[in-house]
């Protein structure tokens, strides 16, 4: 089985703005790589592939192979799908709260498709046993896309129910969930970075410490 983690650094996660400028927020989608691979890696894949762009530098001290496509998402993805006939594990960079556990689960089940679904219809993970026999469509409504594809291709499908890998940091009040249930060094950043305000209402952020 092996791993594969759709990047984007250069100009990275605009919706966090209002909380983290560029420079920080390119810093950040680093450390959630980082934590994503490392949850990876703990649970025994020993194959991960990051499809990037000439642009978007992967650090060198990660121990990965970087794989460059141009292309947009779907294609990029879905020519490196042709290409494989082992199971893919199809995992976003910005899941920092993914653990060894869930990626445990998602491979040991006996369905051909996992799905996970993220916020809004979007699709956070998808774990494929046949390469051959499937492609992906992001953007929209991924989820329903990715269901109907699997309906389509003939293909059983099991739906992961995951909190914490649903919730793909995108805007500041996701910043909370990896202040509340995070790791590594996504968390440590957030931590350092911002204070939690609680009362009758959900938690949130409050300003800088810096």
């Amino acid at each position: 089985m092996k791993a594969l983690i759709p990047y984007k650094k250069k100009n990275a996660k605009s919706r966090l703005s209002p909380a983290l400028t560029l420079e920080e927020r390119e810093s950040f989608v680093e450390l959630m790589l980082r934590d994503v691979v490392s949850s990876l890696q703990e649970a025994g894949v020993k194959e991960i592939d990051i499809l990037t762009t000439p642009d978007n530098g992967v650090p060198k001290d990660i121990n990965v192979n970087v794989v460059l496509n141009e292309h947009d998402l779907n294609e990029a993805i879905n020519e490196y799908l042709s290409h494989e006939k082992e199971p893919i594990f199809i995992i976003m960079a910005d899941l920092p709260l993914v653990r060894a556990e869930h990626v445990k689960d998602i491979c040991s089940r006996p369905e051909d498709v996992v799905i996970v679904p993220g916020k809004g219809g979007g699709t956070n993970v998808i774990f494929i046993k046949d390469p051959s026999n499937y492609h992906v469509k992001y953007y929209g409504s991924s989820f329903l896309n990715h269901c109907n594809i699997a309906k389509d291709r003939g293909c059983s499908v099991y739906i992961y129910d995951s909190f914490l890998l649903s919730t793909d940091i995108d805007e500041p009040h996701d910043l909370v969930e990896i202040m509340l249930h995070g790791h590594g060094r996504s968390k440590e950043y957030v931590l350092d970075r911002f204070d939690m305000e609680t009362g009758k209402t959900r938690a949130k952020i409050s300003s800088s410490n810096a």
